[in-house]
């Protein structure tokens, strides 16, 4: 196949990334023991973690959807990505040089669509830095920087830059480099024109959007002079490589002291977001022309993995409009386990304001949480209605109870009860309680069998595991729990079980699924191989697999922890022997049947081979007994 990576820089690249470095991009991991680390899954949401990552192995696995694989499946999985296209960007990282197996090295016309848009914008990027650091147009827009406060240095270290006014100036500068017309149109930097592509963005202030992977996937761009007849604002239209929806500004800046301090501050603007952390508020950030919702709850919660100290503080404007954005983030409030508040500063100025009139330490102060954001829906709510009278009031608490209802912790939620009934002027507190309490049950149990409170359901065990397809294996079965045990010995310590692993044969293993990961072990060239290259061995045993469910129980056996603290020699030996042991049980069980049938005017001859076969067996299972491991 044309164009195909070569095998061995396909390897170079797996065992050159740690995937615990790579997947910390995306998500906060903390120690699961046994080596392992655990997160929030990136592709489903969850409430608790369930998605493992083992370094050693480098691969991971999800135990509530079953996703898993390597750090190049990751990477595939996490950004839509073709193989090629993963190996690509992590070969970047690497600083590997990728060779193709015909066409030589890294040819332009191979790479794929993501890679190539993602390079346009980088180089875009640093092309709109250059403007601003050195065109004299450019004055413009650093004046403007200048009077919010930002230097060069800030500049530089947002990697803000400037488009020159000119129709096409990126347009051909990128065309030198080597990018098709067609490529700069489905990035979004060039659009048409009467005479073919122009640049898209012109003469404007611009700030790189990066992912969560540090890539500059589109910009937001500031109007600068009145002749401009656009918007205030004009961001990357959506693109294979941009969603405004799923993109938050400054969140490769801010992911790591979100993921340390569990807290995320989100702010209305770019330059708020500067402000912020250039007045020390580091874990800043901001949506890009497009209001806080679901998709942006789903990036932060990866960060934050929904503890309990957890707290997400959110600056609106004092206006009408940024109380209406409050509001609408309160709608979406349920959607994170952590603590959600409201910062609004004196007089309705925004950080970057703020931050000009009164200097860093107010924007320090402003950020420290003030105001939980049920509590200003609640008095945003209240504000609305005459509470002078019977009807505003009861009107006012049909609107209010509700929100407190909603609230996920049972204590504070029968504390805000009590302070809505002094809000309303509702002499009978315990009243407003029960009015809450009921609709909280009828939250619950909303359509008969509503799902049990965050605190009461139970946390995930090990005892009962579903393979990607077919019935549930009941880990509580010894049978089940022993051939789990020793297929994960077989993927992550080979060299305790090899060479007597590779002697046992597919039907010792009873459970179709683990049947079926011993013979993929057995295709792959056995356990025996682990010793020699363990990180290649898993690889060459998931290639092995018949198909993806296969793979997926052979990524989740490689990922799952051993039960037990102490891994030896030992621990080894006796799940070898115990599946031997019950293996040849059952073979007994078998031939007394066949003996039975035989005893009944069977073939003499065949009787007597099987009676010796039964002998031969009962001798097995009795030095299994006795000597152990050493009677393999």
């Amino acid at each position: 196949m044309a164009g195909r990576i070569n095998d061995e820089d396909v390897k170079a690249v797996r065992d050159a990334v740690p995937i615990d470095a790579v997947v910390s991009e995306y998500l906060q991991l903390r120690p699961a023991g046994g080596g392992n680390m655990k997160g929030l899954c990136p592709f489903h949401d969850e409430k608790s973690p369930s998605f493992q990552v083992s370094p050693s192995k480098g691969l991971f696995h999800c135990f509530g959807c079953q996703e898993g694989g390597d750090t190049i499946t990751f990477v595939m999985k996490v950004d839509h990505l073709s193989f090629s296209e993963a190996v690509e960007r992590l070969a970047a990282q690497a600083g590997i040089t990728l060779r193709y197996e015909e066409g030589g090295y890294n040819p332009s016309h191979q790479r794929g669509e993501r890679i190539r848009l993602v390079e346009a914008h980088k180089i875009a990027a640093q092309w709109y830095i250059e403007q601003l650091a050195v065109s004299p147009e450019a004055d413009t827009g650093r004046t403007f920087l200048a009077e919010r406060g930002f230097d060069q240095s800030a500049a530089e270290h947002f990697s803000v830059g400037y488009s020159p006014q000119g129709w096409d100036h990126l347009t051909r500068y990128l065309r030198g480099k080597g990018f098709t017309d067609k490529e700069l149109l489905l990035s979004g930097l060039s659009q048409e024109g009467r005479r073919g592509p122009i640049d898209r963005f012109r003469g404007r202030l611009m700030w790189p959007i990066r992912d969560i992977g540090g890539d500059v996937v589109g910009f937001g761009a500031r109007k600068l002079y009145e002749s401009d007849s656009g918007p205030k604002y004009l961001n990357t239209p959506d693109t294979a490589i941009y969603r405004k929806s799923q993109v938050l500004y400054g969140i490769d800046l801010a992911k790591k002291d979100i993921a340390k301090v569990s807290r995320a501050v989100v702010v209305e603007g770019y330059t708020d977001v500067m402000a912020c952390h250039l007045a020390g508020v580091t874990t800043a950030i901001a949506t890009c022309g497009t209001a806080f919702g679901g998709e942006h709850i789903k990036i932060l919660r990866r960060l934050l993995m929904d503890n309990g100290s957890a707290r997400v503080i959110f600056t609106f404007d004092g206006d009408a409009a940024g109380q209406k954005a409050a509001l609408r983030a309160f709608e979406d409030d349920q959607k994170f386990a952590a603590e959600t508040y409201i910062a609004i500063a004196p007089d309705g100025m925004d950080p970057c304001e703020l931050r000009l009139a009164k200097g860093d330490e107010a924007v320090a102060e402003l950020v420290e949480p003030r105001t939980p954001l049920f509590e200003f829906a609640l008095r945003q709510i209240v504000g609305r209605y005459d509470l002078d009278t019977p009807a505003g009031r009861a009107s006012a608490l049909d609107e209010s109870a509700p929100v407190v209802a909603r609230i996920k912790n049972s204590g504070a939620q029968h504390e805000v009860a009590v302070q809505l009934a002094g809000m309303l002027g509702i002499l009978d507190t315990q009243f407003v309680v029960r009015r809450v309490a009921q609709l909280a049950r009828w939250a619950r149990d909303r359509g008969g069998k509503g799902p049990a409170p965050a605190q009461q359901r139970p946390t995930q065990t090990y005892d009962t595991v579903r393979p990607p397809s077919g019935p549930a294996l009941n880990l509580r079965n010894p049978v089940y729990a022993t051939e789990r045990e020793l297929l994960k010995l077989a993927l992550q310590r080979p060299e305790l079980v090899s060479p007597a692993f590779d002697a046992y044969g597919v039907d010792e293993f009873t459970a179709p699924p683990y049947a079926a990961v011993r013979q993929t072990i057995l295709d792959a060239g056995g356990a025996e191989y682990g010793i020699q290259d363990p990180q290649e061995y898993l690889v060459r045993v998931r290639e092995a697999a018949p198909d993806d469910v296969v793979r997926a129980m052979v990524t989740e056996l490689a990922v799952e922890a051993i039960m037990r603290r102490t891994v030896d020699e030992v621990y080894a030996g006796d799940q070898l022997v115990m599946v031997r042991r019950r293996a040849v049980d059952r073979r007994i069980q078998e031939i007394q049947g066949t003996l039975t049938r035989l005893a009944n005017g069977g073939d003499p001859a065949r009787l007597a081979a099987v009676q010796n076969e039964l002998w031969v067996l009962q001798q097995y299972g009795q030095a299994l007994r006795e000597r152990g491991v050493a009677a393999l």
